[in-house]
C-alpha cells in the first residue's frame, strides 16, 4: 500500500507550482510570508479554511501584508491601513495593486502557483 502522492514542486525559481510548507503552519484567520520563486508571497488561511496568496509587501512603504488583519475577503496593511482584496490583490485605498496567485492544497502541503 502506498501513501499519498508526493506534492509536485518546481525546483528552480520562476513560474509554476511551489510547495511552501504544511497547512498547519498557517493558523485560521492569519497569514504567513514565504520566499517563492525569487519573490515574497503572503499566504492567508481564511476562517472558512480557504487559502489566498498575494505579494507579501505593501507597495506603499513595504509593510508586511502577512502580518495584516484579514476580514471579509480583505487584508489591511499593518503599517498604514491600506486595504487589499485577498482574491484579486486590488487596493481599495488608493495605492497600487499587488499580485495575487493561485494557491491550493496537495495533501497537507500548501502549493503556490506562480505565473509562467
Amino acid at each position: 500500500m502506498s501513501g499519498p502522492p508526493a506534492p509536485r514542486v518546481t525546483t528552480a525559481g520562476g513560474g509554476g507550482p511551489h510547495v511552501v510548507g504544511p497547512l498547519s503552519e498557517i493558523p485560521l484567520g492569519e497569514g504567513r510570508a514565504y520566499a517563492v520563486g525569487g519573490r515574497q508571497v503572503a499566504v492567508f488561511r481564511l476562517r472558512s479554511g480557504a487559502l489566498r496568496a498575494l505579494d507579501a509587501v505593501c507597495p506603499h512603504r513595504g509593510g508586511p501584508l502577512a502580518d495584516g488583519q484579514i476580514d471579509a475577503g480583505v487584508v489591511v496593511c499593518p503599517l498604514h491601513a491600506h486595504v487589499f482584496d485577498l482574491g484579486s490583490g486590488a487596493c481599495g485605498s488608493g495605492q497600487s495593486d499587488v499580485a495575487s496567485y493561485a494557491v491550493h492544497l496537495e495533501g497537507d502541503q500548501v502549493v503556490v502557483v506562480l505565473p509562467v
